[in-house]
């Protein structure tokens, strides 16, 4: 890595655009090692509408890479590093904190890249780089959008290495909430049912054949279930028929524009229209979108757009977050819901997600229900 070494025009303070100081060992063991395998990478390389977006959105915009310097943030396997050099660039720097920097380099190489793609195996947060670049490029969105808080990094990235006139790809991105129906709620509701009536009987074989009486730990025991079942968010490939009303968007981000701060909380009060008559709100779907719009000052000439909506022939690795509601309430076509929505990051683990779900339901009638309070996590 001695071309690194040097800095020209950037910053070489490494904290510059960095959050709160997190454990590296800690942080390796519960995100990025993950990545480092090849299995992992394939899942991701096989997910059409990822692949598809971010082709088109490189090589349909081929003057947004011809002849300038890219950054890749978390280049995994290099693939966007290589289509970046393919569609133009002069120079691309492509920064991945695990080893599968080494398949990364092995890759650039097979694909005759290599005079202009530098794997460089490092943090985004420590990396040190020779120059400012033109565009930077990642892919950083996960489930739900922010869960894994890798835009961090990528924000790290554009306040100290990209310039003035610089792109973002992609360059903005939106949260979306939607009420749903599915049975996943009834299955959550036995699996816990289950789950506890194992409980007892262990219990029960407990103190008859070794004399201890396990009791006192039924509720602790419960509370750990009911997390699990019912309270942490299910990852789905929702049918658009299960969607049973408007979808509203909560959050929008400019990817150029976007601090670390303002992404660390997210909140937003809205409503939420019913459009299918006699159904149960079995609770709420969280999806998101980006789009490759490039810059006011140079705009793309396509753009493209990524989105993890519920699809029949279209889905991703990403589905969709569900929130599942216990008891189910009972809608119809005409009701609104009114939703006081927060998500924050887990003090255990700030790349995971706590949520909590204020919602009101207003019949079409005009009467309204009590208002109802609900805490998911996203793990």
């Amino acid at each position: 890595m001695a071309s690194m070494a040097s800095l020209a025009n950037g910053s070489s303070d490494p904290s510059a655009g960095r959050a709160a100081a997190v454990d590296k060992g800690v942080d390796y063991a519960n995100y990025f090692c993950t990545y480092a395998f090849l299995y992992h990478q394939k899942e991701m390389l096989s997910d059409r509408v990822r692949m598809d977006a971010y082709h088109n959105a490189v090589f349909q915009n081929k003057h947004h890479f011809r002849g300038k310097v890219v950054l890749d943030v978390g280049t995994g396997s290099g693939i966007l590093a290589i289509w970046c050099a393919q569609a133009g660039a002069k120079k691309v720097y492509a920064v991945e904190a695990t080893k599968m920097s080494d398949h990364a380099r092995e890759l650039v190489k097979a694909n005759n890249v290599g005079d202009i793609v530098e794997v460089v195996e490092s943090s985004m947060e420590d990396v040190v780089l020779p120059e400012k670049v033109d565009v930077i490029i990642s892919e950083w969105m996960g489930y739900f959008l922010l869960r894994e808080s890798m835009l961090d990094s990528v924000i790290c990235a554009r306040d100290r290495w990209l310039k003035p006139d610089g792109i973002m790809y992609p360059s903005h991105a939106r949260m979306w909430i939607a009420p749903i129906r599915s049975g996943l709620g009834d299955q959550k509701m036995n699996d816990l049912e289950c789950a506890m009536n194992d409980w007892y009987n262990f219990v029960e074989e407990t103190e008859t054949h070794y004399g201890v009486n396990m009791n006192v730990l039924t509720k602790p025991y419960h509370a750990e279930h009911e997390k699990y079942y019912l309270k942490t968010s299910s990852w789905s490939n929702l049918h658009p028929n299960q969607v049973i009303g408007t979808p509203s968007i909560i959050k929008e981000i400019d990817c150029l524009m976007a601090t670390v701060d303002e992404i660390r909380n997210v909140t937003s009060k809205f409503s939420l229209s019913i459009n299918m008559d006699r159904t149960r709100l079995s609770g709420f779907a969280g999806w998101f979108d980006v789009h490759f719009r490039g810059s006011v000052q140079n705009p793309a000439m396509h753009e493209i757009e990524l989105t993890t909506a519920p699809s029949v022939d279209n889905t991703t690795h990403w589905g969709q977050q569900v929130f599942l509601l216990h008891p189910p309430p009972r809608v119809h076509e005409g009701d609104r819901v009114m939703i006081s929505f927060l998500m924050t990051r887990s003090k255990e683990n700030h790349r995971l997600m706590d949520v909590d779900f204020t919602y009101e339901l207003q019949h079409s009638s005009g009467k309204w229900l009590p208002p109802v309070t609900s805490k998911f996590y996203i793990e």
